[in-house]
């Protein structure tokens, strides 16, 4: 059995179809608190062993424990926003203990979620190098709570017989829909155009960054779910890994993608970055991507023009799932 955290989630239900679409055979065991209706369409039709509310998912795991050969550990509170260090503590730091220390003690193979957000403001710049990441300084709880977790794993003694962190960049793609202020900037554009005609950027607030040309590596979660399936198949050296493209592009640039993947002229326009996140705003991410390529991944990813157009054409514009 394999087991997806957070696998009615963004990322999560794409993973599961990953791994249906390389073994539809596969037994899956999939975990979320499931409670949410937006996101029931992220399952829907893909057929699963079980089904295991996340409140009840180590007292189902103690009962099955002979049986699993691989967790994907997908699961978080994502929310930016929230301020509330508490909830991050119990769903992101705590949770990923416990399955960090029954995959030690049960011998089975982890891949879990990081995230960029533990690098702050990029002074440190963007290297996965595990000498790097206690000095790391996050912005908000949801990245603290991730840097907290990965600093713990590098301090344990007794690991997994293999583990992988991902520190995953700007994702976009299918299976969003539910994910509203926390959607990716693809999915706001296109709701947006189709709204009201035209797309509003936040303007930058540094001199020496024009309006619009505030940077991000954009990685579209089709290559995600194939990198962690890679890493669960070929199982490298064990450690924290970037996963972006390695190539930062500007909101300009993934603008007008939107714009041609949706056949309307560009009509971009400027409004102030919201008071309550302006402090902690990143201009520039840029995954360093050495260790992966390392690690033997050598397929390359898909380009920003490439991606939202997939995306807008499959998808959005269907109302279609991966």
């Amino acid at each position: 059995m394999i087991v997806v955290t957070g696998a009615a989630g963004f990322i999560g239900s794409c993973m599961v179809s990953k791994l249906l679409k390389e073994d539809p055979g596969a037994e899956l065991v999939v975990v979320d608190d499931f409670s949410s209706g937006a996101k029931a369409p992220n399952l829907e039709g893909k057929r699963v062993r079980e089904r295991v509310h996340r409140d009840r998912f180590f007292e189902w795991w103690d009962r099955h424990q002979s049986g699993i050969t691989g967790v994907y550990h997908l699961g978080a509170r994502t929310d930016t926003a929230e301020k509330d260090a508490a909830i991050f503590d119990r769903l992101n730091v705590r949770y990923s203990m416990d399955v960090w220390d029954r995959c030690t003690r049960m011998r089975i193979p982890l891949i879990y979620a990081s995230s960029a957000a533990t690098y702050g403001d990029g002074s440190l710049g963007y290297s996965d190098d595990h000498a790097l990441v206690r000095q790391l300084r996050p912005l908000n709880p949801y990245g603290h709570s991730k840097q907290t977790f990965d600093s713990w794993v590098l301090d344990q003694k007794e690991t997994p017989p293999f583990w992988v962190g991902i520190k995953f960049f700007n994702v976009y793609g299918p299976n969003e829909y539910h994910k509203k202020r926390m959607a990716s900037v693809v999915f706001h554009t296109w709701r947006q155009i189709n709204e009201t005609g035209y797309m509003q950027l936040f303007r930058s607030h540094r001199k020496d960054i024009a309006d619009g040309e505030q940077q991000r590596d954009f990685i579209y979660v089709r290559d995600v779910v194939d990198v962690l399936h890679f890493l669960m198949q070929q199982q490298p050296t064990s450690g924290i890994f970037n996963l972006g493209t390695g190539q930062a592009r500007t909101f300009l640039d993934l603008c007008k993608a939107t714009f041609s993947s949706m056949d309307r002229p560009a009509d971009i326009r400027f409004i102030d970055t919201p008071a309550d996140i302006r402090d902690t705003y990143q201009y520039f991410t840029q995954a360093e991507m050495q260790k992966l390529r390392g690690a033997g991944y050598a397929f390359p990813f898909t380009s920003l023009e490439e991606g939202v157009s997939d995306y807008i054409r499959r998808y959005l514009q269907r109302g279609a799932y991966f």
